[in-house]
């Protein structure tokens, strides 16, 4: 426990002290929710007046995913590229508690993006109602979908290529998950391929755990679920660590 202790806080402070990486999991998205609220430039869903009620949400699942794929995949994915992987496993850490520190200083990296993020929105005029009850379960679904993806991508590519793929793959869910944009103002083909895809059920989970009027459809769920599943066993079976 003490290794696992010790590494956690490591990961954790190295996360922290990354330019990169604090630009991904706090600039951006603080960025996105903060112009689109003040500049009427994007649409919202019907029923919706103030743009920060239906921004926020979304961008707290964009936070979850920035940190559990865009930030675990490249930073993963160079440390195995350096042989960093190969040469903790032969340590007393061991590649169990290594993993164990990995998702811990996610989620503990999550929890610093959401509260950052949820004072900037309660700052710019955001009243959330809905479920909050609904938030952790919806976070940690998240987590394990985007972490799956992350490490999947880590453990297969070179550390440039995730890199490239990560980015890029964060870019198109943030304009096809309805955390930007409404699904509703999606196309019905890339709408429907949208909500196949991780980003687009938890955005509408977290809108439904905060907005009274928004409903999380059993469909949702299911999805969310299956990539949380998915995922992970992917990248276990695949995760190469040299």
């Amino acid at each position: 426990m003490r290794a696992y202790a010790a590494q956690t806080r490591t990961e954790l402070a190295l996360s922290l002290r990354n330019g990169e990486q604090l630009l991904v999991a706090i600039v951006i998205p603080l960025l996105l929710l903060v112009f689109f609220s003040l500049v009427d430039v994007l649409p919202l869903p019907d029923g919706v007046d103030d743009a920060i009620d239906f921004l926020t949400p979304g961008v707290l699942a964009l936070a979850v995913m920035s940190s559990a794929m865009v930030s675990l995949g490249i930073g993963t994915g160079f440390e195995r590229q350096y042989k960093v992987l190969k040469r903790l496993g032969a340590t007393p850490l061991g590649r169990t508690r290594w993993v164990a520190a990995k998702v811990t200083m996610v989620l503990a990296l999550i929890a610093i993006q959401l509260v950052v993020l949820v004072v900037a929105a309660l700052a710019l005029g955001w009243s959330p109602g809905g479920t909050p009850a609904l938030v952790p379960a919806a976070v940690l679904l998240g987590t394990a979908a985007f972490a799956g993806l992350g490490l999947l991508m880590a453990g297969t590519l070179r550390g440039t290529a995730t890199l490239a793929l990560a980015n890029g793959l964060y870019l198109v869910l943030l304009l096809l998950g309805g955390m930007i944009i409404p699904l509703t103002k999606l196309p019905a083909a890339i709408r429907f391929v949208a909500e196949l895809l991780p980003a687009a059920p938890l955005a509408r989970v977290m809108q439904a755990a905060f907005d009274s009027s928004v409903s999380a459809r059993p469909h949702d769920w299911i999805v969310l679920e299956e990539w949380a599943v998915a995922a992970p066993l992917t990248a276990v079976r695949r995760f190469r660590w040299e």
